[in-house]
């Protein structure tokens, strides 16, 4: 870590402890030397303004369009089916990025502020303890693709520093991951809204970072915003909404492709980033993830998928659906052969697989978190 950001992540904490413990301070400090501190206070905090500030202009590159999402609420969907392809919120209002140019949520002071520190802006918290899953895992070296459809919702989340997703991984028999799917994560985004989203580790999650916010992925598409709202959301035993995503690898180059909906290619993860996925995963899973950062006595509240458990079935419990992987090369789509299905804690999270013709292989999974069998 170079020294400036040892600097940011150390005023960042001045800054925590200020707003919290300074407004209630009760000692008896003279009138002037409370002056004195408050004035050496707010002189630390302009710094560490200023400081992030500076960071924002590396990170931000210049605009040459500026686009806001339009409110949910203005958005008219079609009603003649019950089930539907989600879309991002921001492209409803027909706007698109110019020729050359991509799209890019743009981070905030708060953005930084939210993570705690520099270091940890983007990165996905790394205690693996405290990360539960129901999903279907297919393992054996030679996978070069995975797609599948995920249904969409906005699990409940209870603290801010936790998350609910939905996604596809893929990765190597060591250390490396490629990641996409959608999630809530009030640390990262500052809502609840489910958002589009992508990750990598190349070192068991050491380092690594969502969307565009480290160097890596590389955007070729104008109209997909990485990080960007996703809409319409599905409903309890009501209308059902999903996301198609394709990773794949493009046989000559290595490098592994992203696909979003009808045909979007949004961008790649180049071979050059990695050492074992220069060549074909070893695993493929699909399925739920949260973050449970309780430490004893009672488990966390964050829902998993629609928050429903996966007995209750379509239009209550979250899917992924149409799930297959690649192998050999060129590619070639198949069904997955004898998934496994794991979950660290049924009784919160739950997972339940079939196949069917219409769906191929499916899944339904999630659950509330803490219940009455799940204290």
């Amino acid at each position: 870590m170079d020294f400036s950001i040892q600097i940011i992540n150390l005023l960042l904490h001045f800054l925590v402890l200020v707003s919290l413990v300074y407004p209630i301070n009760c000692s008896e400090t003279s009138n002037h030397q409370l002056a004195n501190q408050t004035f050496q206070q707010g002189e630390n905090v302009y710094k560490l303004k200023k400081m992030i500030a500076t960071h924002l202009q590396q990170i931000n590159k210049p605009a040459v369009k500026t686009i806001q999402d339009p409110p949910e609420s203005l958005i008219e969907h079609n009603q003649t089916s019950n089930l539907s392809d989600v879309f991002q919120l921001w492209s409803t209002s027909g706007e698109s990025c110019p020729e050359g140019t991509i799209p890019i949520r743009r981070i905030t002071e708060q953005d930084i502020l939210r993570a705690g520190s520099i270091s940890k802006f983007g990165q996905k918290y790394a205690d693996g303890s405290k990360h539960e899953h129901a999903i279907v895992a297919v393992e054996g070296d030679g996978y070069t693709g995975a797609k599948a459809s995920l249904n969409v919702w906005a699990p409940k989340v209870e603290s801010r520093y936790e998350f609910s997703l939905a996604q596809i991984w893929l990765g190597s028999k060591d250390s490396e991951t490629i990641e996409a799917g959608w999630q809530v994560c009030r640390t990262i985004y500052g809502d609840d809204r489910p958002r589009l989203f992508i990750y990598y580790t190349v070192d068991n999650y050491g380092t690594g970072c969502y969307n565009l916010k480290c160097s890596g992925f590389v955007q070729t598409n104008r109209k997909i915003v990485l990080g960007g709202t996703l809409a319409p959301i599905s409903v309890y035993n009501g209308r059902q909404y999903d996301m198609t995503l394709k990773i794949e690898q493009h046989a000559k180059t290595g490098n592994w492709w992203l696909v979003f909906g009808k045909g979007n290619i949004v961008g790649y993860w180049p071979s050059s980033l990695f050492r074992e996925l220069k060549g074909e995963a070893y695993f493929a899973h699909f399925g739920g993830e949260v973050i449970n950062l309780k430490s004893t006595g009672s488990h966390t509240t964050t829902q998993m998928g629609s928050g429903h458990f996966d007995t209750e079935g379509y239009g209550k419990a979250a899917y992924i659906r149409n799930i297959q992987v690649a192998v050999n090369s060129p590619n070639v789509w198949i069904d997955l052969p004898d998934p496994e299905y794991t979950m660290e804690k049924e009784n919160c999270y739950a997972i339940k697989g079939k196949y069917g013709k219409i769906w191929g292989n499916y899944i339904y999974f999630g659950g509330p978190g803490k219940n009455a069998d799940c204290p």
